[in-house]
């Protein structure tokens, strides 16, 4: 099991959010960055969205925000991922679980040791047209094919290892991440997998058959989605950000990635309660679980 700080010295953390976007959320961060300071040694701040930044000397990033303060630190990070401690100053946080006022108890645990580093899927994206690579990427929630103007209906093959899988007549085409999976697949009507699981899951926007339904796949197959059609008018879109405007005959590759996002997660954390929290699963079953706890 990966341990942190194993020279016995402090640990550098580089503290990371998008808190330019919310002047709220930049006066939280400075109250409790006394907190950070009695634990870490900052070497590096980007709280204003500044793209510029080395990951090479530093242990762990301690990113503020939401999850979307968590893609964006993944994106920074690049392929030089850091152990990430997630911060919950947004208003869903998968990720970003711990709570600024628990952020003391949290760095106390992590001191003793008592915490976990898990790793979690990236995809590597490469968009091809005519033979030639335009963009590659990595990201850690999704791909998202979506039809741009003027809107009309798009077709979509898919093929798995070279291999012709199906042909998509729809709005769009997701391929997420298990950490994705909360996130557009979902309101898609997709499934949540477990974010350590090694899978990725397709899902269709609107699909013209209704017989089409999301699939769930090994994360070591590669998947290939080429544009088809006359009207094709679409953009793919990767955790959120452009990555290319697609025209007929582009194709979309996505493969496992080489570099691993890593959430450290301090003892007492339950993904199953996560679930719950920020789903509002409750009702009679849990209360009374709870009620016969010893």
């Amino acid at each position: 099991m990966r341990r942190l700080g194993q020279d016995g010295r402090r640990l550098r953390a580089a503290l990371i959010s998008s808190a330019s976007r919310r002047p709220d959320m930049l006066a939280q961060i400075q109250r409790i960055m006394p907190t950070v300071h009695q634990f870490v040694d900052v070497v590096s701040e980007d709280l204003l969205c500044d793209d510029s930044w080395d990951a090479s000397n530093v242990d762990i990033s301690v990113v503020f925000g939401g999850d979307g303060s968590i893609l964006r630190a993944a994106r920074k990070m690049g392929n030089h991922q850091r152990p990430v401690v997630g911060v919950n100053l947004g208003r869903l946080g998968f990720l970003a679980h711990m709570m600024p006022e628990n952020l003391a108890a949290g760095f106390e645990l992590i001191g003793k040791e008592q915490y976990n580093i898990v790793d979690h899927l990236m995809m590597k994206c490469t968009v091809i047209r005519d033979g030639k690579v335009l963009q590659q990427r990595i990201g850690l929630n999704e791909i998202a094919l979506r039809a741009a103007a003027p809107y009309s209906m798009q077709q979509i093959d898919l093929f798995v290892d070279q291999q012709v899988a199906t042909s998509y007549n729809c709005d769009g085409l997701i391929l997420s991440t298990p950490v994705g999976s909360t996130a557009h697949n979902l309101s898609s009507g997709g499934p949540i997998l477990r974010k350590d699981l090694m899978a990725f899951v397709i899902s269709p926007i609107s699909p013209h058959t209704l017989t089409v339904r999301p699939v769930v796949d090994s994360a070591d197959r590669v998947y290939e989605m080429v544009m088809r059609g006359e009207n094709c008018s679409a953009a793919a879109v990767l955790d959120g950000q452009l990555l290319e405007e697609l025209r007929t005959g582009d194709l979309v590759r996505i493969e496992r990635a080489e570099s691993v996002f890593q959430m450290i997660e301090v003892s007492g954390y339950s993904y199953y309660l996560t679930l719950r929290d920020k789903f509002g699963w409750a009702g009679d079953l849990f209360r009374h679980h709870e009620e016969r706890k010893p």
